[in-house]
């Protein structure tokens, strides 16, 4: 199997931007703020021809036990039990501190091989500071600047030179087989507002604790991505953080939030918007619903916390949806409660439906027919003298489907009959939980004059 390298370390020392240097990315929020990164996150190490996984993890304070920094510490010990070398990164500008010298007591007592290094050591590979950090008693620190690369490469060799050829069982060259062909996994972002339950989803999904699901709004600040298999499916699940009304926003590591949700729903194939069946549909679900659709994702909607409403709330609920979400109809509803695992197996076939129909191939010759039964069951009204006349229809695209009409006079049609179309075409190819585009192209009049 493919060996994974943790980068550990008190809070701010640099292991985001280390992160991001390793896999060339910009996947883990980078800023001068401590306590930034809290879930695990990983990448795959793009320095070096061998298969490496590299895993950033939120600053490790080990001797805390409550509160979001007990949980972060929790992720970070389960980075360190499933990786085969820990990279144990310090600040050279700040010293040694107390913390250090705790979690370099608990790296040791864990077994695993440990890579020491100094970072912010900008053109400083021999400052006399060096020195102090040998009283951690894990080897000859290295020292670097993930910042600006200094002493990276060298880092990046006593890396690969620390990891085993074959790691858990992994097959020698000669050994393997051909290699199996690829399959697509299925991208599904978790969306919603602060608190409505997402990461407790995404670990109800999983099985496992994979990312931090706490009682507090803006718990997760990043977009986590958790590869997983489900019923032989492949999928990767984001993880997103929290999204506010604008004027909510007022930190720059939040404003940095949105921006990596906003690229996450756009870089998935189906958006799950989780509702709070407690609090109702705000502003900010019809916000977030309407990117999705702006940016042609499939969607399904989910009611989480399901079984804390009576009935009457349960009502209001789909009320609410019809009258403030109307524009996300196509999208399958279902009720859910991510703490107990209700509900979650007709959300998935939701989702593998909705993906389904976002990627459904649309022949021409039924394409067109179905536009055609549509207009013999009721014509496009006219637009004065002239009634709009819908010749043919083909498949322009998809994800989402892009149905494209020519004929003369389209220009005309107004939306009402558009909508009317949406509904027929959905009905016949069974296109629910995709948006659906149509697009007209007008014929050139041959009898127009030239002047």
């Amino acid at each position: 199997m493919t060996p994974i390298v943790s980068l550990v370390g008190r809070p701010n020392v640099g292991k985001s931007t280390l992160f991001n240097r390793l896999t060339r990315s910009r996947d883990a929020i980078v800023a001068d703020l401590p306590g930034l990164t809290r879930d695990r996150h990983y990448g795959m190490l793009r320095m070096a021809e061998r298969p490496v996984i590299v895993v950033d993890t939120g600053g490790f304070e080990p001797v805390v036990d409550t509160g979001i920094v007990h949980e972060m510490a929790r992720q970070t010990r389960q980075a360190i039990a499933e990786s085969d070398l820990v990279v144990f990164l310090v600040d050279l500008r700040t010293g040694l501190s107390p913390q250090d010298l705790h979690i370099a007591a608990e790296l040791r007592k864990t077994g695993k091989p440990i890579l020491l290094a100094v970072n912010k050591a900008e053109g400083r590979a021999a400052h006399p500071a060096l020195a102090e950090f040998h009283e951690l008693g894990l080897g000859q620190p290295l020292a670097i600047s993930a910042a600006h690369g200094d002493g990276v490469p060298e880092l990046l060799d006593h890396i690969l030179a620390a990891l085993p050829q074959q790691v858990r069982g992994e097959p020698d060259a000669a050994a393997a087989p051909a290699a199996a062909p690829r399959v697509h996994s299925l991208r599904l972002a978790i969306a919603g507002r602060p608190n409505v339950g997402k990461s407790t989803l995404v670990n109800a999904l999983v099985g496992e604790e994979r990312v931090i699901a706490f009682d507090l709004p803006g718990t997760t600040r990043d977009a986590i991505e958790v590869p997983f298999e489900r019923d032989g499916r492949q999928f990767v699940l984001i993880d997103t953080a929290g999204l506010r009304r604008k004027g909510k926003v007022f930190e720059a590591v939040e404003k940095f939030s949105v921006i990596k949700t906003l690229q996450a729903i756009e870089q998935a194939n189906v958006v799950v918007l989780l509702l709070d069946a407690t609090e109702g549909v705000s502003d900010q679900d019809a916000h977030i619903a309407s990117f999705a659709v702006e940016a042609g994702r499939a969607m399904v909607l989910a009611a989480n916390k399901w079984d804390a409403v009576d009935a009457y709330a349960r009502e209001r609920l789909r009320v609410a949806i019809r009258q403030r979400l109307p524009f996300v109809a196509f999208a399958r509803f279902h009720a859910i409660s991510a703490k107990t695992g209700a509900g979650l197996g007709g959300l998935m076939k939701s989702v593998l439906a909705a993906h389904a129909a976002a990627y459904r191939k649309l022949p021409t010759p039924k394409l067109t027919r179905a536009i055609l039964d549509a207009v013999a069951q009721q014509q496009p009204p006219r637009a004065g003298a002239v009634r709009p006349k819908l010749r043919y229809a083909h498949q322009g695209g998809s994800n989402p489907p892009v149905v494209v009409i020519h004929g003369n006079a389209l220009d005309r049609i107004p939306a009402s009959y558009t909508r009317y179309l949406e509904g027929r075409l959905r009905e016949k190819f069974d296109l629910g939980g995709t948006p659906l585009r149509i697009e007209y192209r007008t014929s050139a009049n041959p009898y127009a004059r030239n002047d």
